[in-house]
């Protein structure tokens, strides 16, 4: 009777968890996540959550584009030479996994939204943009750690973010992923006020909606952000309009949901979408055709012990590769240079 009357009596025990993270995943896990992990109604289901079905590459991704205009390579990708590629493990363990964390202030951790900064910087520096009077323009930056250390190196940043008005009711002002002034940008680790308040400006934007007085710039970028403008189409012009922005030669460097599990059903809502291959390729395909350059595109999916894991909720580290709404996904990395 007495246990009826426990809210924690129908929760699995805390050692539960805690040995099921020793053995499973070899590290201890957080108060939070023993808290979550209690809830599942029994120690198979906790067994099922850490080790779910691993992830084998299918035979579609693994194949060649079909145009001629992308060029393409399969090999484990690495952040010593970004093209457009996946998030995959062994990124994390390279040195220059650990110098860019650095570089924004952060300790390295196996997680596929840092992945995406690091990775943005690998292509900005591959690209010659890291320099003294660079100018780079940030788009749905959020809180980022981006436009502090890129003002940082000398570069001249516009950051910018959705206006109020556009993102009222989803839920990312509750998050703190959403920057409405300069401020909530300055990184004192990373860079003092004042060469901060020199270098770098902020600006609400619509990124359906590009204003055409943004213009010149030698780079833009964005972290896991045109999945969330509205569907697969939405997400795609966003792209291509943000060329517009670059001087020729300029880069536009983005990262997004990929769709790992199918190439044909996908998730595409208002508020996110998961690009498949054949999204991706479309883009690059018509970009290409249009005269602007797309670097190599290169889907190997990662070949370490890692990559076969599948993180579903709720999410824990490591985090590269996520099982949401029925559909697995990662972080791809997308470079474009604007042609003449």
């Amino acid at each position: 009777m007495l246990d009826s009357l426990d809210p924690d009596a129908s929760l699995l025990p805390p050692e539960a968890v805690i040995w099921a993270f020793r053995l499973l995943l070899g590290r201890e896990p957080g108060d939070a996540e023993i808290a979550s992990h209690r809830r599942h109604p029994s120690p198979e289901a906790l067994r099922r959550a850490l080790v779910p079905e691993g992830y084998a590459a299918p035979l579609w991704l693994l194949a060649p584009p079909e145009s001629p205009r992308i060029p393409w390579r399969l090999e484990p990708p690495s952040l010593a030479r970004p093209v457009n590629q996946l998030c995959t493990a062994a990124q994390f363990d390279e040195p220059d996994y650990a110098a860019w964390c650095a570089t924004i202030g952060e300790a390295p951790r196996p997680h596929r939204k840092q992945w995406e900064f690091c990775w943005i910087l690998a292509a900005l520096r591959a690209a010659d943009v890291i320099r003294p009077g660079a100018r780079a323009l940030g788009f749905g930056v959020g809180t980022e750690p981006l436009p502090a250390m890129l003002a940082a190196n000398g570069v001249e940043v516009v950051a910018t973010d959705a206006p109020l008005e556009v993102i009222a009711g989803d839920g990312w002002q509750s998050t703190n992923e959403h920057a409405s002034d300069l401020m909530a940008l300055f990184r004192p680790a990373l860079i003092d006020e004042a060469t901060f308040r020199a270098r770098v400006t902020f600006r609400p934007v619509d990124m359906n909606a590009i204003p055409t007085d943004l213009r010149g710039f030698d780079a833009c970028w964005s972290s896991c952000c045109f999945e969330h403008l509205g569907g697969i189409a939405q997400g795609l012009d966003f792209v291509e309009n943000s060329l517009e922005t670059l001087r020729p030669g300029g880069v536009a460097v983005h990262t997004t949901e990929f769709n790992l599990g199918s190439n044909e059903a996908t998730l595409e809502t208002p508020g996110l979408s998961y690009f498949r291959r054949k999204d991706i390729e479309a883009l690059l395909d018509r970009l290409a055709a249009r005269g602007h350059t797309v670097w190599p595109l290169n889907l190997h999916p990662g070949d370490s012990p890692l990559d076969a894991y599948i993180d579903t909720p709720p999410y824990a580290l490591p985090h590269i590769k996520l099982e949401a709404l029925g559909q697995v996904s990662t972080s791809i990395g997308l470079v474009v240079q604007r042609g003449g």
